[in-house]
């Protein structure tokens, strides 16, 4: 082991770089100059020293712990891999705690052997089974691989939020207009010398509400706003005033950088931009921050507000009540997209949680690409507050 000290830990660096974990090459020479001095004989004190040069997050711990027993608990990795690129038939590798990533980093796919002769045909029946792109649409984000999440990404870019358009107090112009509209009336005649030739008429203009989203990015919540993103980078590129924050421990806001061109440019600047990402949650400081210096300029013409959140906030709930009721007062629908609704006992327990379930119009799940298209749905119907008033919010399922 100690005359390959080298190979193995940058062998073991790369896994964990295809796991997720960012490691660059001055952690992997760290680790080969420190790791003697620390002591090879300990399998903690190796665990520890790693861990400690590796990992700059809390959340990458069990993803790192999951790799190392299975990394270094068998002398013999290598000549196992190898045997794993031999051709064979494909399957599915079955999810680990760390949501298939490890998995795939650890045992890679490759391509079957290309076939000298064709095979024959053969007939199935389909009956009963499901399409990959059905199948994707119910994946969980955070039990996706690489491949899986490279084809959500694409299709959340595809997607469609039909925002129902509102009733307006200024109006339009309108040959079947209901009311006359007297001015243009009077305008006419004047051109006309004083005749009436035809009455000109008017109705309400109708115009897509502003959109207005607030994005989780604490540690909880990493994987789930990253997918969001980019579904609100393409909607931010097609309609107008779409304003976008994301909010750990403070509120940022990160409109301008979603408008460039490119996705992954923008999440790019997004990430700049931030500096709490996947930190702590600070729900209720944030959106107090949001009410007092953004609510009045964005929210003043029947706006949509779309909260992307778990819930789980670090500070005392206290106030959190009054600033969802606030904000709740403040626009014309609020929705609240939780990734915890995707398990079927859910209940809104955390004291978060049930400081925010009273003040919203809907309770829906925001976990797969499923429940993003019953988003679509849900808003071209419009919410309704006559169920909140009862006093519970309501709970769609996608």
């Amino acid at each position: 082991m100690a005359g390959r000290l080298a190979e193995n830990v940058l062998h073991f660096a790369r896994v964990l770089r295809a796991s997720g974990i960012p490691i660059g090459t001055d952690k992997v020479m760290d680790a080969v100059r420190i790791l003697p001095t620390c002591g090879l004989a300990q399998r903690s004190d190796w665990h520890a020293t790693l861990a400690a040069l590796f990992l700059t997050r809390h959340e990458q711990q069990a993803l790192f712990d999951e790799a190392f027993e299975r990394f270094w608990r068998d002398p013999a990795i290598e000549e196992r891999l190898r045997a794993l690129l031999l051709p064979k038939v494909q399957g599915r590798t079955p999810h680990s705690a760390a949501g298939g990533r490890l998995a795939e980093a650890l045992f890679p796919t490759t391509r079957p052997a290309r076939q000298t002769e064709e095979p024959p045909e053969v007939t199935v029946d389909a009956t009963l089974t499901f399409s990959a792109s059905e199948r994707l649409r119910t994946v969980d984000f955070e039990r996706m691989t690489a491949a899986e999440w490279a084809e959500a990404r694409q299709v959340a870019s595809r997607l469609q939020l039909p925002v129902p358009e509102v009733r307006m107090r200024r109006h339009e112009p309108s040959a079947r207009g209901a009311t006359i509209d007297l001015a243009a009336t009077l305008r006419r005649m004047g051109r006309s010398g004083g005749e009436i030739t035809a009455l000109a008429r008017r109705r309400p203009a109708m115009r897509a509400p502003p959109l207005v989203v607030l994005c989780d990015i604490s540690g909880s919540m990493h994987r789930y706003t990253r997918m969001f993103l980019h579904f609100l980078h393409a909607l931010t590129r097609d309609r107008e005033r779409v304003t976008t924050f994301v909010f750990g421990t403070r509120l940022t806001p990160v409109t301008r950088p979603l408008r460039d061109r490119d996705v992954d440019e923008a999440l790019a600047r997004v990430g700049a931009s931030v500096a709490d990402w996947a930190g702590g949650t600070r729900i209720g400081a944030c959106l107090r921050e949001f009410n007092f210096r953004w609510a009045r300029r964005l929210l003043a013409q029947n706006a949509c507000v779309i909260l992307v959140s778990d819930g789980l906030d670090r500070d005392d709930a206290e106030g959190l009540a009054a600033e969802m009721q606030r904000l709740h007062r403040s626009c014309r629908t609020l929705l609240w997209l939780n990734p915890l609704l995707r398990y079927e006992g859910f209940e809104p327990r955390a004291s978060g949680i049930a400081s925010m379930l009273p003040h919203v119009d809907a309770f829906l799940p925001m976990h797969n690409l499923a429940s993003l298209e019953d988003l679509g749905r849900q808003l071209a119907r419009g919410a309704s507050r006559s169920a909140f008033r009862a006093g519970r919010a309501p709970r769609l399922a996608a």
